[in-house]
């Protein structure tokens, strides 16, 4: 039976607002959730709520209704896109010093205190066509980048956001230079920012709304390969047909877009491997897990 994924729907969103009871906040939202039978992650803390839940339309239009009534959350933004009924496997939602960790908050990095300029997407754009001086700097992990990335911009490295702090030394060449932070709605690159511009960088922005904000107004254009997303779909891509995959399997070097995780499991680094080589079975481990077993 073919499932019929206009009927569900997900949304990406975060708010960066002062919470003074996160626990509070936490159970509205349990009760909330719930009752509208959403799916998904959501992280809350002192400094702001970030979430992805999954549901029927009419429900999760429900759950906007509900947020944008809230004298917290009220200013908070939603990306939509289309989804499917068991997008995520349950609700699952915690209270963490930080809503996207990143060790961050010890540096004093509050996106409420300090953050570098928004740009709008429509002003990126502009940027592009005037071939203006910038880099762009992508503050996801290097699985991500690797599936697709805007052109032209740089891949720190990280295997997860809280690398960020040792993979510091690699940018600073751009301390004086024009800098934008991205990522995929826009709850990392704010934080990322923030982060950037303590650390002395002198002219830091960050894409408002992440990479999925431009390519709902500028689809396919300027982005190479798909968007990585933390929910059964795994990839979305926004130019149709015109769709080029990028990414490569670690392993075999095919173009691939499926995942697989290192099978050691103090390790378990996500990789693009392919179907042929993940089904082998012999090369599972990443290339850094690889190399300590030779030596």
């Amino acid at each position: 039976m073919t499932q019929d994924t206009n009927l569900y729907e997900i949304l990406l969103y975060y708010i960066y607002t002062d919470i003074n009871d996160p626990q509070t906040l936490r159970l509205e939202q349990l009760e909330l959730c719930q009752k509208l039978n959403l799916k998904g992650r959501i992280i809350i803390s002192d400094e702001g709520l970030n979430g992805t839940v999954a549901g029927l339309k009419e429900d999760t239009q429900s759950y906007v209704d509900a947020c944008q009534a809230d004298e917290l959350l009220h200013l908070m933004e939603f990306k939509r896109s289309e989804g499917v009924e068991d997008a995520f496997p349950n609700l699952n939602i915690k209270v963490r010093n930080e809503i996207v960790s990143g060790k961050l908050r010890d540096d004093d990095v509050n996106p409420n205190r300090v953050t570098g300029n928004r740009l709008a997407p429509k002003d990126l754009k502009k940027w592009f066509k005037e071939n203006k001086d910038f880099t762009i700097v992508d503050m996801r992990n290097s699985y991500e980048y690797e599936l697709g990335h805007f052109k032209g911009s740089i891949d720190p490295g990280m295997r997860r956001f809280e690398d960020l702090p040792q993979k510091i030394l690699a940018l600073e060449s751009l301390k004086d230079k024009t800098v934008l932070t991205v990522c995929t709605g826009g709850v990392r690159c704010e934080k990322a920012s923030g982060y950037l511009v303590k650390k002395g960088f002198k002219n830091v922005y960050q894409l408002d709304g992440g990479i999925v904000s431009y390519m709902e107004q500028f689809p396919g254009e300027d982005f190479d390969g798909s968007l990585f997303v933390f929910d059964k779909r795994r990839t979305i891509h926004f130019n149709g047909e015109n769709h080029k995959a990028i990414a490569t399997c670690i392993y075999c070097k095919n173009t691939s877009e499926r995942f697989t995780n290192c099978k050691k499991s103090s390790c378990n680094a996500k990789l693009v491997a392919c179907t042929d080589c993940v089904e082998s079975g012999s090369k599972r481990l990443c290339p850094e897990c690889e190399t300590k077993v030779v030596a």
